[in-house]
């Protein structure tokens, strides 16, 4: 299992990243984690009021209390505050503690909303800003990318292929693949998300602290599984849950790879699949999500690299 985490807010960088840092380090675990580099424009995800699941999202997840009253104002009532740049020394840790780091966005909110109304010269804009300053503070150029919210486009896979990315993580799906879009190939390895987030499962069916690491015990299926986390929720009020999770999956050898170490496998494999990806909508998400429309199975580097399936 891959664990990807995804830092959307200041307050889920400066909070939510050293604890899941600690966490990380005490189980001699590294993860994926991607940056949302510039602005935390979060307040302004009040326009996703009219989404259809956005209002009942916000109400099981508790978020005011989850992203904290500031957060959700940033960008309107309060000024966006710079998240990276507010202490670039978290970025460096993650980084020095041997961590898989990439880049989330620019601008999360502007990324997760406005996709599809962007032209390819902003979306090259925007990931080059996010680029520079990671290569400013880290020392290196980012070698990998998720979009915000699993958004993808036409030109945002045709801009990442041009840097030259050693894969994304922008969709959900079940195992890597080069996607297809419009009729198009691109270059670029999508390695998907392939379990739901604790915010899509929190709250329904009676997931609750109790029983939920059950829930994820049941979906881990042999083979690569990549977990999303979110640093303003496993990171903040929901980290007991996450060690609880991760502890039972340690105990039931469960092993985990970076992303990076995935996208390795691939480079010295007989290739990866092609598949179509498609907006759809998912339950627990407010708003449609890129999927990778499932190709024909084969065996993947993956396959061997997971000793056994965590049990209960």
């Amino acid at each position: 299992m891959a664990i990807k985490i995804d830092v959307d807010t200041l307050k889920g960088y400066l909070e939510g990243v050293p604890r899941l840092l600690d966490i990380l380090k005490e189980r001699g675990i590294k993860a994926s984690i991607f940056f949302s580099m510039g602005p935390d424009n979060s307040g302004k995800a009040v326009r996703r009021i009219f989404r259809k699941g956005f209002i009942s999202k916000m109400l099981r997840t508790k978020a005011p209390s989850t992203y904290g009253w500031k957060t959700l104002f940033y960008g309107t009532l309060l000024k966006a505050p710079m998240i990276v740049s507010s202490d670039p020394g978290i970025l460096r840790r993650a980084v020095e503690e041997g961590h898989d780091c990439g880049i989330h966005c620019w601008d999360h909110v502007l990324w997760q909303d406005r996709l599809p109304e962007m032209s390819r010269e902003e979306i090259r804009a925007e990931l080059n800003k996010a680029a520079e300053l990671f290569s400013r503070v880290t020392g290196t150029a980012p070698k990998s990318s998720a979009a915000p919210g699993w958004q993808a486009s036409f030109d945002s896979l045709t801009v990442q292929d041009e840097l030259g990315f050693d894969y994304c993580s922008d969709v959900r799906g079940t195992r890597p693949f080069f996607p297809r879009l419009d009729g198009a190939v691109f270059r670029t390895l999508q390695i998907p998300s392939t379990l739901p987030t604790l915010d899509e499962l929190w709250g329904t069916d009676g997931m609750d602290a109790d029983n939920i690491h059950d829930k994820y015990l049941d979906l881990l299926e042999p083979g690569l599984n990549v977990h999303t986390l979110h640093a303003e929720m496993e990171g903040g009020a929901m980290r007991d849950v996450l060690k609880r999770f991760l502890d039972c999956c340690l105990e039931g050898e469960v092993v985990f790879p970076t992303l990076k170490d995935v996208a390795s496998w691939f480079k010295h494999s007989p290739g990866a699949d092609i598949a179509d990806v498609e907006m759809c909508e998912l339950s627990g998400r407010a708003g449609k999500v890129a999927f990778m429309r499932s190709p024909v199975p084969a065996a993947h580097p993956g396959s061997s690299c997971q000793k056994r399936v965590c049990r209960r």
